[in-house]
């Protein structure tokens, strides 16, 4: 299934017999929330999920975004109205890593069918409401592990033996600049692969064997065992969303370089990727 929509498949899906569920996730790092912005005009129909209160627990050890409690996660998503059996949409104001984030762990927690609106919210060419819906309960239940998860040793290990992609801006990576977490670098191993490089000026993903191209030439080989981390697990969602189009599957470094980084005794490296 492809994981991703157009806005004007959205717009027929969403005129049919059977529509998906809506999830609006607009979110900016550092703010402001999206709440407002949520209640001045969305899709007719969507839901607004807060990534910060329900698609993450609380910032800890665990990095900045750690996964939420499933059962937590489960009812946010039940009060939403997402069930099992029904097709999942969602989408934010453009830049793609929120609705990463509620498609990575939607997808994780068992959902068959989630889909990310290509090019979010800007690509929308159908009206938009302030109404604001209250849902009928869905009845979807977490079961997670349909996609793969790591934790800081596994994702130092897959830095040796595959490919660990390192999502964020390549100034991070190289460890010029560090605007939020405690130490700046990279992962010992890590491949800079900024998650930016997979969508056009229009916030649109490339096209899947531009993207196959892309990784294959980061390391991506058949048989090579693939792994995306970055901040705090939010933009790393969306480039292992960009690796499902290019036919990639990879696994998540969920607490990422804020878990990572907050640990003294975790190496960093700096400098410019090696390869």
């Amino acid at each position: 299934m492809n994981p991703i929509i157009s806005a004007s498949e959205l717009l027929s899906e969403s005129a049919g017999v059977r529509p998906p569920v809506l999830l609006d996730v607009r979110w900016t790092l550092g703010g402001p929330p999206g709440r407002p912005v949520y209640e001045a005009g969305h899709l007719p129909g969507a839901v607004y999920v807060d990534l910060d209160a329900e698609l993450a627990g609380p910032p800890g050890s665990g990095g900045r975004h750690p996964l939420p409690d499933p059962a937590a996660f489960g009812a946010a998503m039940r009060r939403a109205g997402v069930s099992a059996d029904r097709p999942v949409v969602v989408y934010d104001g453009g830049l793609g890593w929120g609705a990463a984030r509620a498609w990575w762990l939607l997808r994780w927690a068992g959902h068959p069918d989630v889909r990310v609106l290509d090019g979010g919210l800007a690509a929308w060419t159908g009206e938009l409401t302030e109404k604001v819906p209250v849902p009928e309960p869905g009845d979807f239940r977490p079961e997670p592990g349909a996609l793969g998860l790591l934790d800081a040793d596994a994702a130092a290990a897959l830095a040796d033996a595959g490919l660990l992609l390192d999502a964020r801006a390549a100034e991070r990576y190289r460890g010029d600049v560090e605007p939020i977490d405690r130490v700046g670098g990279h992962i010992p191993g890590a491949v800079s692969a900024p998650t930016t490089e997979n969508v056009d000026a229009d916030g649109r993903f490339l096209a899947a064997g531009v993207l196959r191209d892309r990784f294959t030439a980061l390391g991506a080989t058949d048989g090579t065992e693939v792994a995306v981390y970055c901040g705090s697990g939010v933009s790393g969602a969306h480039e292992v969303l960009a690796l499902e189009i290019a036919g990639i599957p990879a696994a998540l470094y969920a607490g990422s370089w804020s878990e990572w980084s907050a640990d003294p005794a975790r190496p960093v490296a700096t400098g410019p990727d090696p390869r």
